[in-house]
């Protein structure tokens, strides 16, 4: 099959051609009221972020409405909540600031994508409109932002995500303490078992969402 293996932007572009120039245009650099207002009902979003050696990661956020705060027209803030500490996001920034983002709004197909470079903030004002709860992150990601534009919902609307006939019977698929335990070979490596494993994460469902 390599010989079928496209190398080049030419042959790409020679194959399925270049964007209308307004697919470029609707690209912002500040963030204007569409965007807030388009942010401001997002609940989900995954962000891409690349460590000093390359290694690419997409880690997902989510939290009520509101959640990714707009500092101001080129900033974006989005809080730290409990997670499994493997920081993923947070090192990777750390080494190499850049990042992309594919924010969500609940029943709507459409995505608002960002770019830009991001940082760490220990920042108590910031941190205390974070409050959800009565529980207000430690740390926060700041994002400035590079460039953002809305993208078009082909991709859900193939994937039919919001559509509940397509929502799967739960019970087809191993809960996640399961998969975690069959993929770390936890039987082997810990003094545990498989169901244990699955009580502890149903009970970090349970308690430790915030």
């Amino acid at each position: 099959m390599t010989h079928h293996v496209i190398e080049s932007v030419e042959q790409y572009r020679k194959l399925r051609g270049d964007g209308h120039k307004m697919n470029y245009d609707k690209s912002m650099s500040v963030i204007d009221q569409h965007i807030r207002d388009f942010l401001g009902m997002s609940t989900f979003l995954t962000i891409a972020s690349v460590d000093a050696e390359g290694r690419m990661d997409v880690s997902p956020k989510g939290d009520p409405p509101g959640f990714v705060k707009v500092v101001d027209d080129h900033t974006l803030a989005i809080p730290d909540r409990p997670g499994n500490r493997r920081a993923d996001t947070f090192t990777n920034v750390l080494q190499n600031p850049s990042v992309a983002l594919i924010c969500l709004v609940p029943g709507m197909d459409e995505t608002m994508r960002v770019n830009g470079k991001a940082s760490v903030t220990t920042d108590p004002d910031l941190l205390a409109t974070m409050e959800v709860n009565g529980h207000t992150p430690e740390i926060a990601l700041l994002i400035h932002v590079e460039e953002a534009f809305i993208h078009c919902g082909k991709a859900l609307k193939r994937g039919k995500v919001w559509d509940s006939d397509a929502q799967i019977d739960r019970s087809t698929y191993p809960k996640m303490g399961e998969v975690m335990f069959d993929h770390g070979k936890y039987g082997e490596k810990y003094d545990t078992t498989r169901e244990r494993i699955t009580e502890l994460a149903q009970e970090d469902y349970d308690e430790n969402v915030y």
